[in-house]
């Protein structure tokens, strides 16, 4: 059915949903042609897109069709009678796609579990493994613009849906014929069966005492200034009552960016990885001398943090400077560190990290770029007792401390970043001078990111010959290539081949001597092709002179 067809048998549905009905009136030919080209996928992260009517657009009609694929494929896994938990952020129509999951949960008699306000996406994981649900839906676009949503599914153990899991849910939905003609209960009828079921406190309460485990050292005196910002997302009370919680009392919070705004409408990005998001917590942190900047992306799963530096100006750190920063304090001041011990982070994270692992002797394991290969390893790991999980992070400024979430967790950093700034206080320094500290021991560590947009239907087509290149001529000084499409590493001067013990995806990762590397890989998100560049140098000046090299070695090929 091309899209003009499409197009046809939305506008001639007779129950089509007023608004939507409306919309789809007003609009002109290309934003016909845009919102019924194909259908909105459900792909491995789920499914995430602009709102709007239009089997490509997110709408109560392509929620049903997700909601449906989820009951499909519980029924089949054998999980309905476990339930399912939802929470939603502050986006448009996010508590509207929460219940709609429900109503169609329903019409199976399956139990939804729903929070009555927004809730980040790790305390929606926690819900999963609190009330020993068969899994969980996140409504959430994340730090994407205003006009978007998302769905997210995750399994019983609270993480994301793995490659295996995922294409049984996909093909679950895929297999729904008919978005407009979704059988929904309505919301008073599963109320009054038991079938929607709404949770708020007692989740929260659990959630709270176990962020109390996210405390290394007691000793240390918690009277540290610190500046929050929610970016007009989820985690406000959260946060604020856990710091609270761990003695923290000096926390300003940006009241311009508090208030739960679907629109963002103080920053251009809601997304703690662009520094200009700072911008209002920065004139807070000048207004009450503070020691440290913290802001969390709309659904909390990311932090970003900022510190003042020499020249008195705060300094956002990067993700994998945190992340290396807080793997080092916590094996520093656990009670033991576990002779098994692993940490976890991905195959586009700093080697930083591995080197500060090292050093207390505990392993580190690579794993593709997505949180829920991190969770996915956690869970092997917790079932054969091979190793203990001690940190997980990437390099997107996403962390995870303990292990009662399964998806990163920015609340559980927090904490812990507080607390890392309080310590390095008390000793004088700031988080940049402990940086320094970590360079100095183990070399200077240094990465960038380069993200190339390849919008338009020629965007794929593009992206796909762009990688296809690098696979054939690889990068001028590799010696050795890691293909994750074939799952081989070849080390280019003897041609010898090993086994990579990853998945498939479609990503090229070339090293060159003493840590350095660069990575080639699709956006999963959006149309944009990334390319991930990490050197290491004896001094910071080498370093950044390296890093230089390497990245216009690359980018002129483009």
């Amino acid at each position: 059915m091309n899209w003009q067809d499409q197009y046809q048998r939305w506008k001639n549905d007779q129950d089509l949903e007023p608004q939507l009905k409306e919309t789809l009136h007003n609009m002109n030919e290309n934003e016909i042609e845009a919102a019924f080209s194909g259908t909105l996928e459900f792909g491995t992260g789920g499914m995430r897109g602009v709102l709007g009517p239009g089997t490509n657009r997110m709408n109560v009609y392509t929620v049903r069709k997700a909601a449906k694929g989820l009951a499909l494929y519980l029924i089949e896994q054998g999980l309905a009678d476990r339930g399912v938990a939802v929470a939603y952020d502050s986006r448009y129509q996010s508590r509207e796609f929460a219940v709609e999951t429900a109503k169609v949960l329903g019409v199976h008699g399956i139990k939804t579990y729903v929070f009555t306000g927004v809730r980040p996406t790790p305390t929606l994981s926690f819900a999963v493994r609190q009330l020993e649900a068969g899994a969980g839906v996140m409504i959430t676009a994340s730090h994407n613009p205003p006009e978007y949503n998302g769905y997210k599914v995750y399994n019983e153990q609270g993480a994301q849906l793995p490659p295996a899991q995922a294409d049984q849910m996909i093909d679950q939905v895929n297999s729904v014929a008919d978005e407009l003609a979704i059988a929904v209960k309505d919301q008073t009828e599963i109320e009054a069966e038991g079938l929607l079921n709404w949770i708020d406190e007692a989740v929260d309460e659990a959630y709270l005492r176990e962020l109390q485990s996210i405390t290394y050292r007691g000793d240390v005196k918690r009277d540290l200034s610190i500046v929050f910002t929610p970016l007009h997302g989820t985690a406000h009370n959260l946060v604020t009552r856990s710091l609270a919680q761990a003695g923290f009392d000096h926390v300003f919070a940006v009241g311009e960016q508090v208030e739960e705004d679907p629109e963002f409408s103080t920053v251009k990005s809601p997304n703690p990885e662009e520094h200009q998001a700072f911008e209002y917590a920065i004139a807070k942190g000048k207004d009450v001398d503070a020691d440290v900047l913290v802001a969390t992306d709309p659904d909390a799963d990311r932090l970003g943090v900022a510190a003042k530096k020499a020249d008195g100006e705060y300094h956002v750190l990067t993700g994998n400077q945190l992340g290396a920063l807080m793997l080092d304090y916590k094996l520093a001041n656990m009670d033991e560190v576990p002779g098994n011990g692993v940490m976890i982070n991905t195959i586009v994270t700093s080697q930083l990290g591995k080197a500060v692992a090292d050093h207390y002797n505990v392993t580190t394991e690579h794993t593709l770029t997505g949180f829920k290969f991190i969770a996915e390893k956690i869970e092997d790991y917790n079932q054969s007792g091979e190793h203990e999980f001690v940190f997980g992070y990437e390099e997107s400024y996403g962390y995870l401390v303990e292990d009662f979430a399964r998806d990163k967790d920015a609340i559980q950093s927090t904490l812990l970043a507080c607390e890392m700034a309080a310590y390095y206080r008390e000793q004088d320094m700031t988080l940049f001078d402990a940086l320094e500290q970590l360079f100095e021991r183990h070399g200077y560590y240094v990465e960038d990111l380069h993200s190339l947009k390849l919008e338009g239907t020629d965007g794929p087509e593009q992206i796909n010959a762009i990688m296809e290149d690098f696979r054939i001529n690889p990068v001028e000084g590799a010696i050795a290539v890691e293909d994750y499409l074939t799952g081989k590493r070849t080390y280019l001067e003897s041609g010898e081949s090993v086994e990579l013990d990853l998945p498939a995806s479609n990503v090229v990762k070339f090293w060159l001597d003493d840590d350095t590397w660069c990575c080639l890989r699709p956006s999963g998100t959006e149309p944009k092709m990334k390319f991930y560049f990490a050197v290491k140098g004896a001094t910071r000046e080498a370093a950044d002179e390296r890093l230089k090299q390497l990245k216009d070695r690359v980018l002129e090929r483009l």
